[in-house]
């Protein structure tokens, strides 16, 4: 008998049981948390899994399918073009408004396919970071000072963290820019540059309209593209089905079942627009399964992403709902807590916020009124915008799943920069606008 194997599952049995036999049913802070976290996780479900990651994997398997090795190298491998490289990367978010999650697939395809670590992690940072709508709602309610200094910040930040990867991890870095250079064969170029450059902009275009937030005014050119967000979606996605026709090889008989499947159903559900978007979705993928060229394996590699994706975000979410409760809610931690640690501009409540908005999920634009309501308990300046610029950038399921995708030790460094960073420049923040 192994008894070190046995004395191992032991300990895992005892560890099990006493976890169960001390659990502190009935105690109404531990209900609560619970409660909390299945609300939290059950809304994710609901608002970010169909609308924002779904499309996400489909650009992420998209981009492991259809853009070359030597594309992502040229641009964004360790030897390419620094001022390129990283200035593509730090702007992602203008075009992205992706949550810190929902970036998870699109940061795995890039640096799966050969971006290098530094512009890979500018991307990963930037993607949700650098939000228009969220820095513009930033400066309306709590001051055109900090979505300034958010705005900066972000774009500084990204290029900073993404250029002290590449540094902390130079010989990696190194030996992956040797493999690459001598391994990779010329590229097959199977459509011009134009072509891929559409077919990427209509999901993008999908996924940015599909999720578009409603303004706080009910009026103005914002609210007018709120109130045609459908209509807007619709319209790219049937651009794009005609570009998976013309230039793919999908058959019209499938475009035309999607497409009418999807319209009878918006007519007949106008108000369930989860519903319509999601069955279109699953007819779709059924259709591209079963090709055994490009579009099968398009759904292939789309799908990988989904299952090393989804499940430990899921995971990720239910924790961070149970420890720190939804927005405007308490989890097992109180949020009194919160807010007498976020007081003033001392190291502790900048260095506090970094860590609580690290943790925190933070679902696009709910940041914002989050801070609000620990701005009017108390909260100085510099922690708010400390918070701003950790909080949306990363979170526990995004660690979660960053693990799986980069290692332990560079999610680590990863976010000790995030959290440092923010520390500081909440500190001379707090200082300048006391």
């Amino acid at each position: 008998m192994d008894w070190k194997k046995e004395l191992k599952i032991l300990a895992y049995m005892l560890g099990i049981f006493f976890f169960l036999f001390y659990l502190p049913i009935g105690n109404a802070r531990f209900d609560n948390a619970v409660m909390e976290a299945l609300k939290l996780v059950k809304w994710y479900a609901r608002e970010h899994v169909i609308l924002c990651l779904i499309p996400a994997f489909f650009i992420a398997g998209a981009i492991s399918v259809f853009v070359s090795d030597q594309s992502v190298i040229k641009y964004l491998g360790p030897s390419a073009n620094k001022i390129l490289a990283y200035g593509v990367a730090s702007v992602s978010g203008t075009i992205l408004a992706v949550c810190s999650c929902t970036v998870l697939p699109l940061f795995a395809g890039i640096y799966q396919m050969g971006a290098g670590l530094g512009p890979a992690s500018a991307f990963l940072y930037s993607g949700p970071a650098i939000n228009v709508l969220a820095i513009i709602l930033t400066a309306r309610i709590l001051g055109l000072e900090i979505g300034i200094a958010r705005a900066l910040g972000a774009i500084l930040f990204s290029i900073i963290i993404g250029l002290l990867m590449a540094l902390f991890f130079h010989k990696e870095e190194k030996a992956k820019q040797k493999a690459q250079l001598e391994g990779l064969p010329e590229p097959e170029v199977k459509r011009p540059l134009w072509k891929n450059v559409l077919y990427f902009g209509s999901m993008i275009g999908i996924l940015v309209f599909a999720n578009w937030g409603k303004p706080i005014e009910e009026s103005g050119f914002w609210y007018q593209v709120y109130s045609a967000k459908w209509i807007l979606t619709g319209l790219i996605a049937l651009g794009f089905g005609l570009m998976l026709v013309l230039w793919f090889g999908l058959k019209w008989w499938k475009f035309l079942v999607v497409a009418f499947s999807v319209a009878v159903l918006a007519l007949l559900f106008p108000n369930y627009h989860l519903l319509v978007f999601g069955i279109g979705v699953v007819i779709f993928s059924i259709f591209i399964s079963q090709d055994k060229a490009e579009l099968g394996q398009w759904f292939s590699s789309s799908y990988g992403f989904a299952k090393q994706i989804l499940p430990l975000l899921l995971a990720g979410v239910l924790v961070a709902g149970f420890l720190l409760g939804q927005p405007g809610t308490e989890g097992v931690i109180p949020s009194q807590w919160v807010s007498k640690l976020v007081g003033g501009n001392s190291l502790l409540a900048n260095f506090f916020a970094s860590v609580f908005g690290a943790f925190m999920y933070f679902a696009t634009l709910t940041e914002v009124p989050i801070l609000q309501g620990l701005i009017g308990s108390g909260m100085g300046k510099g922690p708010a915008l400390a918070l701003l610029l950790a909080g949306p950038a990363v979170s526990l399921p995004n660690m979660l799943v960053l693990r799986g995708i980069m290692g332990g030790k560079k999610t680590v460094i990863y976010i000790v920069l995030v959290v440092v960073m923010a520390t500081i420049t909440g500190i001379l923040f707090g200082a300048i606008f006391k």
